[in-house]
């Protein structure tokens, strides 16, 4: 069986890469330095899985790591837009320097895929919906946008010099279950519903009509694991998202319904960093990847906000066992 490493893999979209992996029977090997991935994401997890603790920074740590690997998929980044913002250096340590790192271990080990985790945030400030590949990207908003063109250059570079066969998916919001609400960066969907859920009214940055193409976690893994499988995508880059946009202001209100809440939001200036509007042309994924989102967003809230009620409640039990 083929051995997989999965950078990030104790992290909120690793950890489901990593299970869904393991469910298909496949032998997998997790980096994670749980910076922000947690090692419950993979305590109850089954199948021949290998975790080793270390960051991507470390250039001897990634030659070891990759040896005897198949497929790379590379997650590990500081995503928090905000973050980047306020600590620029070390995003392009961990996000940059980092993936040059895996990239040349890979060369090295002779690895026959490698998929890099993009984002959306690379179109940046460019006005134009749906995002399209073939668009000029413009991330001049974020120290985190920038980062993730870096890594696409890299991994294309790799490609054309060295033969190295890359794929970049530019993820567009992704959520769902084990993303982390907790966070001062926190995502929004994970963070207005563990705010409603407490019965506490959630902040809208802006005026709320900023919109985002949100994407359910299972049709990300979906698409990471078939640019894995899939052969003849060596140098591509591809949209992953489901080519439909929701306002924030929609999103709360969609929240509300299913949480059966009525609670008043409040607002605040925007964040730095932050886009007007992101929506995903997915017709590229659909011919190379095959990829079909089959989550559209009420059951994907409706899964998340189960999985965050499940988490909840075990918290209490664990922590007032009597």
């Amino acid at each position: 069986m083929a051995r997989y490493l999965v950078t990030g893999g104790a992290g909120f979209i690793g950890s489901h890469v990593v299970e869904t992996l393991l469910k298909r029977g496949k032998r997998v090997r997790v980096l994670d330095n749980f910076f922000t991935g947690k090692r419950e994401n993979l305590e109850t997890m089954r199948g021949d899985v290998e975790l080793i603790e270390g960051d991507v920074r470390d250039s001897a740590l990634c030659r070891e790591v990759m040896n005897g690997v198949e497929a790379a998929i590379h997650l590990a980044a500081l995503h928090e837009v905000v973050r980047s913002v306020e600590c620029p250096m070390e995003t392009h340590e961990v996000n940059v320097t980092g993936t040059l790192n895996l990239l040349m271990s890979a060369r090295e080990a002779g690895v026959k895929k490698f998929v890099f985790a993009s984002s959306s945030a690379v179109y940046g400030e460019n006005p134009a919906n749906p995002r399209t590949e073939s668009m000029r990207p413009a991330p001049t908003s974020s120290p985190y946008a920038v980062s993730k063109l870096a890594g696409e250059h890299y991994c294309q570079m790799f490609r054309s010099l060295y033969g190295l066969d890359t794929v970049c998916l530019r993820f567009f919001n992704v959520y769902g279950p084990r993303q982390d609400a907790a966070s001062t960066y926190a995502a929004v969907i994970p963070k207005f519903i563990s705010l409603l859920l407490a019965g506490t009214a959630p902040t809208i940055y802006g005026d709320g009509e900023q919109s985002r193409d949100f994407t359910f976690i299972m049709d990300c893994v979906s698409a990471v694991l078939a640019a894995c499988e899939v052969p003849g995508l060596s140098g591509m880059v591809l949209n992953v998202g489901t080519g439909h946009r929701t306002t924030v202001n929609q999103l709360c209100a969609m929240l509300q319904t299913v949480l059966h809440t009525d609670l008043i939001p409040t607002y605040a200036p925007p964040q730095p960093g932050d886009l007007p509007h992101d929506q995903a042309d997915i017709e590229e994924a659909n011919r190379f990847l095959s990829y079909r989102p089959q989550y559209e967003l009420t059951r994907g809230l409706q899964e998340t906000i189960r999985s965050m009620r499940r988490s909840q409640a075990l918290a209490k039990s664990t922590t007032n066992p009597h």
